[in-house]
């Protein structure tokens, strides 16, 4: 393990404390801070030469800042001559544009995967993408892990019973899909109309819900307007309770305001893969941590193992 060197940038330091405990080494020392013009300042304050080095930052909010971040956090590792450089992303931001679904628009997740490969990552580490084909934009080698392993354990312990897994719309069936599976629970799918990125409008529902515990799962709640149109629709639908598993808790704008307001939802629970500042603390949001699931992996790539076991 001499040659394993784990460096984190401002983003989410406790995640990357909690990931070296798991690997049992010590968070190397590095500065990243602000010239006085508002300017990243990076300077990697151990050698490097030759090291397998992780630098786990989620681009998580302020998701330019974060980005920019990683990306002279990866320029600096590369000029000090480290012999390898994977960036370790939980959460991978600008990946909602991920298609030309409209006239001239971008697409952001391919040009943030030309930034990272650009400025030296070697690999890249991340988990629970919005689209899976992002993978595809990346000409080096991508480990996409999933949370659902942490979630299933929990889950289990809360021993729900009459329970049924519904997806809020249809890019989250195969999510889903693999919750029911594991929980050997039944599926339902909430078919939705978005009228704008921020509002959507429910249709119905496929699938039996009427006196389940519902549990939605998801890849990231925003402003949280989806997740409340769900658990409008299977109050409406008559479900006995409803809990909600989504794995990257962005939790921005009203989002606070709107979880406070809906007393339907019984509890929401997301991942570490972003931190949970103190304002978003909330009595009905539990978190659980993914440190040991990255560890584990940067171990294995490190050791030069196989992960695909962590992809299940």
């Amino acid at each position: 393990m001499d040659k394993l060197t784990v460096i984190s940038g401002n983003a989410h330091p406790e995640l990357a404390k909690d990931i070296c405990n798991y690997l049992k080494v010590k968070l190397s020392k590095a500065l990243v801070s602000r010239f006085s013009e508002g300017e990243i300042r990076v300077q990697i304050d151990e050698n490097v030469r030759g090291k397998d080095v992780f630098v786990i930052q989620p681009t998580c909010p302020p998701p330019n800042e974060t980005l920019m971040e990683l990306l002279i956090m990866i320029d600096a590792l590369k000029r000090a001559s480290a012999q390898r450089i994977t960036a370790v992303i939980p959460y991978f931001g600008y990946a909602r544009q991920d298609r030309k679904d409209q006239p001239r628009v971008p697409i952001t997740a391919k040009l943030v995967a030309n930034l990272l490969t650009t400025a030296g990552a070697n690999r890249i580490l991340t988990m629970d993408l919005h689209a899976g084909q992002i993978q595809g934009f990346f000409d080096i080698p991508v480990d996409h892990l999933f949370a659902v392993g942490v979630f299933i354990d929990y889950l289990n312990g809360r021993k729900i019973k009459d329970a049924v897994v519904v997806s809020p719309d249809v890019g989250s069936i195969k999510m889903a899909r693999s919750y029911a599976k594991r929980l050997s629970i039944p599926l339902a799918i909430i078919d939705k109309r978005r009228d704008s990125p921020e509002k959507t409008e429910v249709m119905h529902i496929l699938g039996e819900v009427e006196g389940k515990n519902a549990i939605i799962v998801d890849d990231l709640i925003a402003t949280g307007s989806s997740l409340i149109e769900a658990v409008a629709a299977l109050k409406k639908a008559k479900c006995k309770t409803i809990r909600a598993a989504i794995t990257h808790g962005v939790l921005s704008g009203p989002a606070m305001q709107r979880l406070d307001k809906c007393n339907d939802l019984l509890e929401l629970v997301v991942s570490n893969s972003i931190p949970l500042d103190k304002d978003k603390e909330h009595p009905r949001v539990k978190v659980l941590s993914v440190a040991e699931l990255l560890g584990e992996a940067i171990k294995r790539i490190h050791w030069e193992q196989s992960v695909s076991s962590l992809f299940d």
